[in-house]
């Protein structure tokens, strides 16, 4: 059965730095708070909640920033986190475009993100123009490699597992779209389109 949609992971495919730096790499001199008194203070005890929908970003962002960053706001944070968080692989955004025009692939971004982020890229970023639709976790609560992700994808879209195609820079994820059925290959940023088998899809 041919690939009827490719389904694109956001960070580290379509986000992509060129210097491979983090985000959050200049943040202790930028805004005065360490990444990892970040990462434990908010990430790692609030973001399951806020990626999966369950809670709301700003809310528990001010409530980590109040013991790790008491002169920071959330509003401050969020701004910085999304403009450093956004750095496009236009080369694959272009290669991408010339494929959708070439074949009629719909093509949709299958990604872990709460809401903000995901309108942020969607619209901020204008992917709305380069993509047909965005998949993500705190709409559908719950996240790669959940199975549950990939049969809401399946549900939404109507396609069989197997006419799916996940490009992701996640072993994990790339495994549990293959186990769900679907095709799946790992993206390194360090190939062309073709080998994937789209250049004919």
């Amino acid at each position: 059965m041919s690939i009827r949609a490719l389904m694109v992971n956001v960070d580290g495919v379509v986000v992509r730095p060129a210097d491979g730096r983090r985000w959050d790499a200049d943040i202790d001199a930028d805004l005065g708070v360490r990444a990892e008194d970040l990462q434990r203070g908010f990430f790692q005890v609030h973001f399951v909640d806020v990626v999966h929908g369950r809670a709301p970003l700003r809310a528990r962002l001010s409530l980590a920033l109040a013991e790790i960053a008491p002169h920071l706001s959330a509003e401050q944070l969020v701004a910085y986190w999304f403009a450093k968080d956004a750095e496009l692989d236009w080369a694959l955004l272009d290669d991408l475009a010339d494929l959708r025009r070439a074949t009629g692939l719909r093509m949709d971004l299958a990604t872990v993100q709460e809401h903000e982020r995901a309108a942020y890229l969607w619209t901020t970023l204008d992917l709305s123009a380069r993509f047909d639709a965005i998949h993500y976790a705190a709409d559908l609560g719950c996240a790669k490699p959940d199975p549950a992700f990939f049969a809401a994808v399946v549900e939404r879209t109507g396609f069989a597992p197997v006419e799916l195609l996940l490009i992701d820079d996640s072993p994990r994820n790339v495994d549990g779209a293959r186990a769900a059925g679907w095709r799946a290959a790992l993206w390194t940023g360090e190939e062309p389109l073709a080998p994937f088998g789209l250049s004919g899809a």
